[in-house]
């Protein structure tokens, strides 16, 4: 889809720890990640974030605010050092109605959206905290193929599990002893996938 909308985009650089938008900015355009990562989140009214979902090259984000023109919904946050290409609502709007198998397009970004937040919810309600950070870890790192490296802190990784920082170290650093993951300076790599796919697969409640 990026390459279909070349003509339209903008591109834009923003460093590790930047922000691209703010929940409540007005919502004028789609993005696209070339390089990086980027992190989805929300704030309660106490400041605490959630994680809802994270964004990696070659995926789109901000498409909800680029539908309906209203202001964003949630914050984005660079998790690395980020190429984005930016395509503004005037532009893609037309583009939209000339060409509908692009809306059919949206419409599944958006079912997958809706998706991985239900098992989210579901993860975050039912299970224990070794078991969605299994299953969390598992996820990052399947976007860094081959690797097993992901660019994140671990307080961000407590973000998207929903628990404490201090139990989610705890939980890191047993893994690291035992040799399932290497714990580095802003990022967590796996070692031991099968281990963690065995984690993950336990559904414990909490």
């Amino acid at each position: 889809m990026i390459e279909r909308l070349g003509s339209f985009m903008k591109r834009r650089t923003v460093a590790r720890g930047g922000i691209i938008f703010a929940q409540g900015d007005v919502g004028t355009g789609l993005m696209g990640v070339l390089a990086g990562s980027v992190k989805i989140s929300v704030a309660s009214a106490k400041g605490r974030h959630i994680v809802l979902n994270t964004i990696h090259a070659g995926d789109v984000f901000g498409e909800i605010a680029l539908l309906d023109g209203h202001p964003r919904p949630t914050d984005a946050t660079a998790m690395s050092d980020c190429e984005l290409v930016v395509i503004e609502h005037q532009d893609f709007m037309p583009f939209l109605r000339s060409e509908p198998e692009v809306g059919l397009q949206f419409i599944e970004i958006l079912c997958a959206g809706l998706r991985r937040i239900s098992e989210q919810v579901e993860d975050v309600t039912f299970l224990d905290l070794p078991t969605r950070l299994a299953r969390t870890l598992l996820r990052l790192t399947a976007a860094s193929a081959p690797t097993g490296k992901v660019a994140i802190t671990q307080h961000e990784i407590s973000q998207i599990i929903g628990r404490s920082r201090e139990g989610t170290n705890k939980q890191l650093r047993a893994w690291a002893k035992q040799g399932w993951i290497r714990l580095e300076r802003g990022g967590v790599s796996v070692l031991r996938s099968e281990k963690l796919v065995a984690v993950a697969k336990a559904r414990r409640t909490s």
